[in-house]
């Protein structure tokens, strides 16, 4: 029968968009994915009805969940945010999932983003005594790019000699109770590494710095059987591929690529435009996730470079384009409300050059709309 459809198409003509498959969806993009912030308590029955009636249905098969401070942790509750989920809640979040057959990989920001404009995040706030560069004090007033300072969002030091302890007590508490087999570290624009200022690691080499601390991150969940997944723009030379300093690293953590453990999935977010860059990873050795967020034409052709690669590699390559994701920088509210049509207006989400003026189809649910739309023809095709 299927060769029969396949011929008809064939003289027929393929409809406009239509990649025809004879392979599974699940052979065509292994991860099919979905990032997005954990939602509050007061939200959690919106976001299950969107994983039963939306996410199951598109076939999505990985929720990345930035869950951050926003769960009650019993190893450190002085972290938690308020009104932050409880076990049974996130239980419903399991549940929900397994029904559908997607795993849920939770995320806590490791390393960088441990502030966010004008705000310190819980980490650093209960312990300042980790931070990177604690002389350089949050804006007064409104937070502004560029600044003297050079500060986007602070770092921990990665050789402070307590900071691991409490890192891996929430990343177990997490990873066990989302009853996960991957952690999602974050991991990405981290401009502070490395400080001058910083007694413990001033004049060390950046590069050297990021990787150790990508080891000792994945090392300490391999321990269980854990995959480490990271954002993978501080492993991109931003000077050499001309991609600047926000998808790509001006300040040499680059060479980390060759210094890390080849089981990293890398999760690559090449938002403006779709640079080869996944090509790059897997080239180096890693399995790769291409991550669109707000443009749908940028989806379209990530998703069409990681059908292409998959057919073309060699069968040593083949498996490390691993499939794509979409990304969500807000909260499920603003999502929803764009996504269910209550507003059109883009979701402006920081004040960095990446918050730029957008055509009102540049939004991040209509990126969705369009990509998993574009995906669901593959698996209507097969």
């Amino acid at each position: 029968m299927k060769k029969i459809i396949y011929f008809l198409l064939l003289t027929l003509g393929l409809p406009k968009g239509v990649v025809f498959a004879q392979e599974p969806l699940d052979e065509l993009l292994p991860i099919r994915g979905f990032a997005i912030a954990a939602p509050r308590s007061n939200g959690l029955d919106d976001f299950i009805k969107f994983i039963n009636e939306e996410l199951g249905p598109k076939k999505v098969n990985t929720l990345i969940l930035r869950v951050d401070f926003n769960y009650q942790f019993k190893s450190h509750p002085e972290l938690r945010d308020s009104a932050a989920l409880s076990r049974s809640d996130v239980k419903k979040l399991v549940n929900a999932a397994k029904k559908i057959n997607m795993r849920i990989i939770p995320q806590i920001n490791l390393l960088g983003h441990q502030s966010w404009a004008g705000k310190v995040g819980a980490l650093l706030r209960v312990y300042p005594e980790f931070d990177e560069t604690p002389w350089v004090k949050m804006p007064v007033a409104d937070y502004k790019w560029p600044n003297p300072e050079g500060l986007y969002c602070k770092s921990y030091c990665p050789l402070h000699p307590g900071v691991h302890k409490i890192v891996f007590e929430l990343v177990d508490e997490i990873t066990n109770v989302f009853e996960s087999n991957a952690f999602h570290a974050g991991m990405d624009e981290v401009f502070y590494i490395g400080d001058d200022q910083c007694p413990r690691c001033g004049g060390h080499d950046k590069a050297e710095l990021f990787a150790g601390e990508v080891r000792k991150i994945r090392d300490h969940l391999a321990l269980t059987g854990k995959e480490l997944w990271i954002w993978g723009d501080r492993l991109l030379d931003g000077k050499t591929t001309g991609i600047g300093m926000w998808a790509a690293s001006l300040n040499n953590t680059h060479r980390a690529i060759d210094m890390i453990p080849k089981d990293v999935i890398i999760c690559d977010w090449q938002y403006g435009r779709p640079n080869q860059t996944a090509v790059y990873f897997a080239l180096k050795g890693f399995r790769v996730v291409s991550c669109p967020w707000d443009k749908p034409n940028v989806a379209i052709v990530q998703i069409d470079d990681m059908l292409r690669s998959r057919q073309y590699a060699t069968k040593e390559v083949k498996g490390n384009f691993y499939g794509v994701a979409h990304t969500v920088w807000s909260g499920p509210v603003p999502f929803f409300n764009g996504y269910y049509g209550k507003t059109s207006a883009p979701i402006q989400t920081t004040t960095t050059p990446n918050a730029r003026p957008v055509d009102p189809n540049e939004t991040t649910w209509n990126t969705f709309k369009v990509m998993y739309d574009k995906i669901n023809k593959l698996k209507t095709a097969q």
